[in-house]
This record gives structure tokens, sequence and C-alpha cells, in this order.
């Protein structure tokens, strides 16, 4: 188990450098599978989640083999020998439904666990599901795991998502390369991490383009070949560290940040008086003035991104009146909010007025319970403490991170699941190099 302590009161400042997107970089690792030669994926994040992949490639009997530059591995598909994923690897993580278009190119058959990864919500794979059943595949559940079969192969179709889903996006874009006939996706994610695979896939020999922000057009091929690829940076970590250099009254240039990913968080920056600028090599934060209360809600691309609003939330506590945040991506994604409450942290759950739930809400409304709140009032600015703090999903983590930052006296994070390093690569230790105190104990 790792535990950080963090003592606050401490103004970070200075230039960090943005690592490769996690939700971008363990999936163009599975998507090397479809090649029939092997692949270099470069700028990948030192994290677990590429670890996870890394362990079930090889399980699969694939080769991974890392190159002198650690960002960077090269993935060869050839050697691949079993269709099932193994249980106690894959359940770590919620990308196993990944692997079921490279299984099912290659053995016409997949078994995947169930999906592991962050607690924050149900996570329903039934869109997943949906989707493998509309190309042709059948699916069962039997005996802890998923058994889908695609014998003759996938057939195109024209398949509409009933509610948004990124990871069923893609996991249906890796099917739909190689099903014969044409595919058309509608309601399909449109987030940036889903056109860097749609990137990765194109060149590799895929035939895929966006009709418009939300339907996409497969044209299926009987071959598609290694490539060469880097991965896009990581939108979520720049979001991160700026919010910690403005709750800690910093100033730090993040160095690869892209406006044109970060557009819906660059506004919400400027709803709360932050102040932010484009420079040569990113964008730079930094605090000028006391902050303002914000009206954040948390949607699908390009609305405010879900996994921003958790540290967000962490820096509305700094903030001179009342900010409010409303999740509609998951049901109950305000675990964080026990933990800034021990802390000296103000809140208010509610439930705001909404004309058609349905719409509004991408989670399924069956899964969802009355005690469920979806929106919260932040009451600013708190005087926080610290405490000690058990986390257990990656933004927690760095959510009480930025928390312990701004509070006065230390803060004890233990993360027995390390979760915090599924996400982010060294955030510690790039923290410190902008002037965070920071310590850090392992036990075993």
């Amino acid at each position: 188990m790792t535990k950080y302590v963090v003592t606050g009161g401490k103004r970070i400042s200075g230039e960090i450098i943005l690592s490769g997107a996690k939700n971008a970089g363990f999936k163009a690792l599975i998507a090397t599978l479809l090649g029939e030669t092997p692949s270099l994926i470069c700028r990948l994040g030192l994290i677990s989640e590429i670890d996870f992949a890394k362990e079930v490639i090889t399980s699969l009997g694939g080769s991974v083999v890392a190159q002198a530059d650690p960002h960077c591995l090269v993935v060869d598909p050839t050697g691949l020998k079993s269709y099932s994923v193994p249980y106690e690897i894959g359940s770590k993580s919620r990308s196993v439904t990944m692997y079921v278009g490279p299984l099912l190119k290659k053995f016409g058959k997949a078994v995947l666990p169930t999906p592991g990864g962050d607690p924050i919500s149900t996570r329903p794979i039934d869109r997943h599901i949906d989707g493998l059943t509309a190309l042709g595949a059948k699916v069962e559940f039997r005996e802890g795991a998923y058994h889908v079969e695609a014998t003759y192969g996938l057939i195109g179709t024209t398949f509409r998502f009933k509610k948004n889903t990124h990871t069923g996006t893609e996991m249906l874009l890796m099917c739909a390369v190689w099903a014969k006939g044409e595919t058309i996706l509608e309601n399909a994610a449109a987030e940036p991490e889903v056109d860097d695979l749609i990137t990765l896939l194109n060149s590799m020999g895929a035939r895929i383009m966006r009709l418009d922000s939300r339907t996409i057009r497969i044209v299926g091929v009987e071959k598609l070949r290694g490539v060469t690829h880097a991965v896009m940076l990581d939108r979520i970590e720049a979001a991160t560290f700026a919010c910690m250099a403005l709750a800690t009254k910093g100033d730090v240039t993040v160095v690869g940040a892209d406006p044109l990913v970060l557009t819906s968080f660059l506004e919400a920056v400027n709803e709360a008086g932050g102040r932010w600028e484009k420079v040569a090599n990113g964008i730079r934060f930094w605090f000028e003035k006391p902050l303002k209360p914000t009206q954040i809600t948390a949607a699908l691309y390009p609305r405010f991104m879900t996994d921003w609003q958790p540290v967000w939330t962490a820096m509305m506590t700094q903030a001179e009146g009342v900010s409010t945040v409303h999740e509609t991506v998951y049901e109950r994604r305000f675990a964080h909010i026990e933990d800034l409450t021990k802390m000296g942290g103000k809140f208010e759950f509610f439930n705001p007025e909404v004309t058609d739930p349905e719409a509004i809400y991408n989670f399924n409304l069956e899964d969802d319970k009355p005690e469920n709140k979806h929106a919260v009032r932040i009451f600013g600015p708190a005087k926080l403490s610290g405490q000690e703090i058990e986390i257990n999903d990656i933004r927690r983590g760095a959510t009480i991170l930025l928390a312990g930052m701004t509070a006065a006296g230390k803060t004890a994070i233990s993360d027995p699941k390390d979760q915090i390093k599924r996400g982010y690569e060294d955030l510690v230790g790039r923290l410190k190099q902008l002037g965070a105190s920071i310590d850090v104990e392992v036990s075993i």
C-alpha cells in the first residue's frame, strides 16, 4: 500500500510536462492486436493501466517489448494463441471488452471477465453487448465471464447507441474495421481519445470517417498492418495541474496542453477568475485574485468532462461564494465529497429539476437509486485541515492530493490499490518539482 503525506500551504510554480493520455494509451496497445505485423506505440504514460494491458497481451500470446525510451513499446500480435482474457488480470481494468474485436478476428470467439476499474458507478456494458449483437456476434454470460462468438465473422450494420458510451464506441470500432461491409455508428462518442484511436486504425489500413460529430462510418477491410503511432497527451492531467496551480495560488505552465481539447475547461477557468494564456509550449495557468464561484455541469464532450469534476470541486472549496456541480454522466460520482467534508469543506447535495431525465443523464436510469444525489453546492472559501483519508479511485486520489496541498497541517492519503498510479505517471514526483511538499510511504 502507498501512503502520501501532504504538508499544505505550499504554492506550486514552474513547468510540468504532460504524459500520454491514459484513456488513449492502453487502447492503442489493444488495437495493435488487429495488425498482422508489429506496431510501435509511443508517448505512453508510465502507469499501471499500461502495465495491465501489457500483462493481458502477453497472457494471450502476444509480445510486448520495451524500447530505449520507456514510453515506447513494440507490440507483436503474431503469436496470439489464446482467446480468453485471464480473470485475475482483466478484472483489474474496465478495458476488458476492448479485446473482443482482435480476439473475434483471430479466433472467432472470446472469453472476457467482468470489467473492473474505478468504483465510481455501475458502469453497465449493455450498450457494448447490444452493439456486438447488432454486428452478428452471440454473447452469453456464464461461469462468471462473457462468452462471445462470431464463428463466421461479423457483418456491418447501422447501430445506434441508446446512450453515449466512450469505451463502447471504441470497442465497436475495433470490430467494425474488419467486419464485412459497411457499419454506421450513430450517437457515437465524440471524445478526442476516440479520434486518436481512429487515427491509429486508419494508419493501419482501416477506413473510418466521422460523418458528423456523433456519426461514424466504417468500411470493413480484410487486413490491417502494424504502424508507428504516438498517443495524444492527457487532457485530464492538464486540468488536474491547472486546478492545483489555481487552488494553491500558484503559477504553472502545463507543457503540451492543447486549448482545442480543453475548451470547456478553459471557459470554466475564466468564469472562476483564474488566469491562463497560450504559450509556445503549452498553457500557463496562474492565480491572480480570489476565485469566484462557478456553476458547472459535467457532461459529454465537448462539455465539461466528468473526470475534471472531482478536482474542480476541491478547487471550488477555495472560491468566495457558492458554487454548484451537476454530474450527468455517472449516477454516483461524489464519493470525494465525504473526504472533503472530513477536511472541513461545506457542501449540500441536491437533485436539480430536469424536464427530461432520460435525455439529460447518460447513465441508465434503472441503475439510479433514490438516495443518489446528482448535484452539490460548494460553500467557499473553506479552511481545510489535514486528515487521514483512504481513496479508491484515480481522480479521487488526485482530488485529495489537491485538497491536502491547500489544507492546514498534514494530510495522510492511503491508496491501498495504488489507484493514483493507474492514471498518473509519477504524479507526486512531478508535483514535488513544482514545490509541493509530499512524502511517500510504501508498505507491503
